[in-house]
């Protein structure tokens, strides 16, 4: 992925209702969703739905499919995928083990300079 598609990806997530419409595909999964679902399970409007549905399809992070006269949505997890990459590429130096989450319980140990987890 290059920049300006992550841009393009990350713009489309950046607004309240399509990141909720995103969400809600992911959780589906590859089943998807018509969008009369996703308005009422979502509570927006179909209008404003079509709107955020186009933008999120034209970064690439959603797919349609024709079924008849109806057009069901996925999330395209390839591209969401190569956009988790694409934000994390040489994370802490290219060292992974590095970039692990820490567990909420964790305490730091010694200061700022020398600080360290300890679980």
């Amino acid at each position: 992925m290059d920049i300006q598609t992550a841009v393009s990806a990350l713009g489309s997530l950046a607004q309240a209702s399509r990141l909720a419409v995103f969400q809600r595909l992911v959780e589906l999964g590859p089943e998807g969703a018509y969008p009369g679902d996703l308005a009422q399970a979502l509570q927006i409007p179909a209008t404003t739905l079509s709107f955020h549905l186009k933008t999120l399809s034209h970064a690439g992070l959603i797919e349609a499919e024709q079924q008849g006269r109806f057009i069901r949505y996925r999330a395209n997890f390839e591209r969401m995928q190569a956009l988790i990459d694409f934000l994390t590429r040489n994370c802490c130096g290219g060292d992974a083990a590095r970039c692990l989450p820490v567990a909420p319980d964790c305490a730091v140990v010694a200061g700022p300079s020398t600080a360290r987890k300890r679980c």
